[in-house]
C-alpha cells in the first residue's frame, strides 16, 4: 500500500511537473490574423510544428501592428512580429528587445498597364500613392534610390497620396495614380491585376549598396526570453524555418491556407504564394554592414519620426538561434 502510494505521489508530482513545463512553454504572439504572418503560423500550427520544437504556440488577434507593439511592450504578448528598425530605436531608447528574421519581403513602385513610364525620373508631376505614410521604408528608399540615379527629389517633384493599403490598391487599379508604392502582398495583387512594376524596392536597395538578402520584418522577442528560456527562442526559430520549408515546395500546403488568403482570383493566389515564396530570408546571421547603411538611409530622410535620436546600428539587434 506504501508503494503503491508512493508511485501515485511520484505520478503525481510528475504530472505537475509536466504541467507546468508545458506552461512555461506556451508562447502568446500577437498579431493581425488576417495579416500574411498568419500563413506561416498557421502552416505551423497545422503541422504540429511548435509542440514539435518544443512550445505551444497562443495566437492573439490585434488590430494593426501598432496594438501589437503595444500589446508587447505592456508584458501581454511574448512574440510580435515587426520591422527591425523599430526594435533597433527600442534598444537604443533603452528596451532590451531583440529580432528574429522571419521575412525580407518588399514592394515595388507599380505603374498602371497601360503606363509608358521607364524610369522613376518618368513620374515627375505625377500623383504616387503611398501606403505607410510618408516615413514609410519603402518610399524612402524609392526616393534614395531616384536622388542618386537622377538627381531628382521624388518627394518634391510628385504629388503624394498617402492612405490605407486597401485604398492604394483600389485607387491605383481605378487608374487615378501614375504610380503606387504598397505592401508587397497588394503589389502582387496589382500585379494580377496586370499593373507592372517600375522598380522594386529590392532594385533600388542593391543600387543603393544594400544586401536584398537582409530581412526586414522578423519575430520580436525580449532579451529575458532569450537570455532565460533559449529553447524556447530556437523553438521559434525552428518552427518558422520548418513552416517555410514547407511553403517554399508543397503546393498542397497553399491550397490549404487558400481560404485565408484574400485572394480573389487564381492569378492573385500564383502571386501571393509567388511573392511570400520570394520573401523568404537565407538561412545564417544578418549582414549587420547592409543593416547599418540602410539606417542611415533611414536617419537621413525619416528624421527623428522614424528612428528618433538613433544615429548607429545598436548591439545586440539581431539573433539567428541555431545558425
Amino acid at each position: 500500500m506504501s508503494i503503491t502510494r508512493h508511485l501515485f505521489g511520484a505520478a503525481l508530482a510528475a504530472l505537475c511537473s509536466t504541467a507546468a513545463l508545458a506552461e512555461d512553454a506556451v508562447l502568446r504572439i500577437a498579431t493581425q490574423v488576417s495579416g500574411t504572418v498568419n500563413w506561416e503560423l498557421t502552416t505551423i500550427a497545422s503541422q504540429g510544428l511548435d509542440r514539435a520544437n518544443g512550445f505551444t504556440m497562443q495566437v492573439q488577434d490585434v488590430a494593426a501592428g501598432p496594438a501589437a507593439q503595444l500589446a508587447f511592450q505592456a508584458g501581454e504578448a511574448d512574440v510580435i512580429v515587426s520591422d527591425w528598425l523599430w526594435v533597433a530605436r527600442a534598444r537604443a531608447e533603452g528596451q532590451d528587445y531583440v529580432f528574429i528574421p522571419y521575412s525580407r519581403a518588399v514592394g515595388a513602385l507599380h505603374v498602371p498597364e497601360g503606363s509608358t513610364a521607364q524610369t522613376l525620373a518618368d513620374l515627375k508631376g505625377g500623383q504616387i500613392g503611398i501606403a505607410g505614410g510618408p516615413v514609410d521604408k519603402s518610399w524612402l528608399i524609392l526616393r534614395a534610390y531616384a536622388q542618386q540615379e537622377y538627381g531628382m527629389d521624388l518627394a518634391a517633384e510628385t504629388e503624394q497620396v498617402f492612405g490605407a493599403p486597401p485604398l492604394i490598391f483600389e485607387t491605383a487599379l481605378g487608374g487615378e495614380l501614375q504610380g503606387a508604392v504598397n505592401f508587397w502582398h497588394f503589389g502582387a495583387k496589382m500585379e494580377a491585376a496586370g499593373m507592372r512594376p517600375l522598380v522594386t524596392v529590392a532594385q533600388a536597395g542593391q543600387a543603393l549598396g544594400l544586401d536584398a538578402d537582409t530581412p526586414l520584418l522578423g519575430y520580436v522577442v525580449t532579451g529575458d526570453l532569450l537570455r532565460e528560456k533559449p529553447q524556447l527562442v530556437a523553438g521559434l526559430a525552428a518552427a518558422s524555418r520548418g513552416a517555410k520549408e514547407i511553403l517554399a515546395t508543397d503546393d498542397a500546403a497553399w491550397e490549404a491556407l487558400r481560404p485565408i488568403m484574400n485572394a480573389k482570383t487564381d492569378a492573385q493566389f500564383a502571386a501571393l504564394k509567388a511573392g511570400f515564396r520570394a520573401g523568404i530570408p537565407a538561412p545564417g546571421p544578418v549582414d549587420e554592414a547592409s543593416a547599418a547603411k540602410m539606417l542611415a538611409i533611414m536617419a537621413q530622410l525619416g528624421g527623428e519620426e522614424l528612428v528618433g535620436k538613433m544615429t548607429d546600428l545598436p548591439a545586440g539587434v539581431f539573433v539567428t538561434p541555431g545558425s
